[in-house]
């Protein structure tokens, strides 16, 4: 993500003439919150007070009675917002905007080590870095939702129906709303440690993408700018990945059928390295979403899929090999039996590695995906080919694994391969059995031939 961007002035502009006594302030709320009548002002009582409101909360505020007041004012911005009819002029909400900015873009702390090594994406609820100033920053993002929501494109743009808004004092009004610099910088946030304000930027984010149909390029461009320098230049400890991945879940779920040459780019040289980093299961939830939206899509990018993940099997990450198997059982049942043919025997290959593995939580979960009665739907039409494998891989678990749960789920599965074909998995234990007894007769001839080289060396020695 880098740097934080260059953001418009965020300084909302103070009517003159004004007190802006911490006093003043009290009675102001005083008199808007707690009127005879109990109700809020409209936006057109007094724009004036509303304009010190969204100046004061422009500001950062340190003591503990000043950040009180401030979170009160800010909710009364957002009663304000959501209550009233009447529509917000374009000076309110240029003010409303820069006050927006000058609250949420700042600059973030470096990021910790457990904070993205620690957070499974399966654990939603911790908060792993709770930022103090996040009671405030949460009215903020509901403000700014609320103003995305109310406004159409045009005004939030600084366009009215007669061309764009001329202004004689610096740019147009719409540079100070939602620009590409201020998706830029919401962009930015999604590296901040508080799991509750990557969501909330998630929802902006959301919004502006299906709110504002001409910027949707350059966010695509701009998130999959952040993904690469996640993969290939960052030290793959980067917050906000799991979110991105959320937001392009629900865009590849719009694409059209046949899919454009960019989105299967995007396909090929995004989602498909995602898979490497250690830390995938941080976003991993986020990531088969997504690669089974394209391969639902066009099922011929599921033996792409298999394959490359299968090229990235870790060798002694099993948190990861278990997240893998996952997935790769997720694919199966979306692509056709013609495109199971390619990948079944590297597929079941490594399967039966798994289900043979010393890690007793790697062998499980490659035994568990016999109960997917999907999955056995799409596997069983062939078993030909792959049942040999299947086979060794079961009888070798039931007579050394160390794991009683892994021995016991082994011999469910057999029973289950017995029933499904008996004549077969006979074949294969007759077979298993042959060339088991081979391998010992070779070992024995290797050994006596070994034994008589070893006696005629010492005889010839001897005389």
């Amino acid at each position: 993500m880098g740097a934080q961007r260059n953001s418009p002035n965020t300084t909302a502009t103070l009517p003159a003439k004004k007190s802006m006594t911490l006093q003043f302030l009290f009675d102001l709320d005083s008199k808007g919150c707690h009127s005879p009548d109990n109700k809020i002002q409209s936006l057109d009582s007094t724009n004036d007070e509303l304009q010190l409101i969204i100046f004061y909360c422009a500001q950062l505020r340190l003591d503990d009675q000043e950040s009180a007041l401030k979170r009160l004012k800010l909710t009364q911005l957002l009663s304000i917002i959501k209550t009233s009819i009447t529509p917000i002029s374009d000076e309110i909400q240029e003010n409303l905007y820069k006050m927006v900015a000058s609250n949420l873009f700042r600059s973030l702390p470096p990021l910790s080590s457990s904070t993205v090594s620690v957070i499974s994406c399966d654990v939603d609820d911790v908060i792993a870095a709770p930022s103090a100033a996040w009671q405030h920053l949460q009215i903020v993002y509901d403000i700014l939702l609320r103003l995305i929501s109310k406004k159409d494109v045009k005004s939030l743009r600084g366009e009215h129906s007669g061309g764009p808004r001329i202004s004689n004092h610096g740019p147009p009004i719409g540079d100070h709303f939602i620009g590409r610099n201020f998706i830029l910088n919401l962009l930015n946030l999604f590296n901040s440690d508080d799991p509750r304000e990557r969501d909330a930027v998630k929802n902006v984010i959301h919004r502006i993408y299906s709110k504002f149909t001409s910027y949707r390029s350059f966010m695509r461009k701009s998130m999959t700018e952040v993904l690469l320098y996640f993969i290939y230049e960052s030290d793959q400890r980067q917050n906000g990945i799991g979110e991105i991945l959320e937001i392009w879940g629900s865009i590849i779920n719009g694409f059209m059928v046949p899919l454009k040459d960019e989105h299967k780019v995007f396909f090929s040289r995004v989602l498909i390295p995602l898979h490497k980093p250690k830390n995938v299961m941080v976003y991993h939830r986020q990531l088969v979403y997504c690669v089974s939206q394209y391969v639902q899509k066009e099922v011929e990018l599921g033996c792409v899929v298999i394959g490359k993940i299968l090229r990235y099997w870790p060798v002694t990450n099993s948190q990861k090999e278990v997240l893998l198997i996952g997935e790769l059982e997720e694919i199966v049942e979306y692509i056709d039996h013609g495109q199971y043919l390619k990948v079944a025997l590297p597929f079941w290959t490594q399967i039966a590695k798994c289900i043979k593995s010393d890690n007793s939580q790697v062998a499980e979960r490659a035994l568990y995906i016999w109960n997917n009665e999907q999955f056995m739907r799409v596997v069983s039409q062939d078993m030909e080919m792959v049942f040999p494998i299947v086979v060794e891989a079961i009888e070798k678990n039931l007579k050394s694994h160390w794991s009683t749960n892994v021995q016991q789920l082994t011999q469910n599965v057999k029973m289950l391969l017995d029933e499904l074909e008996p004549v077969l998995y006979k074949k294969c234990l007759e077979r298993m059995e042959k060339r088991e007894l081979t391998t010992r007769l070779e070992e024995n001839t290797r050994r006596i031939r070994w034994e008589r080289i070893e006696m005629a060396a010492i005889a010839f020695k001897f005389f």
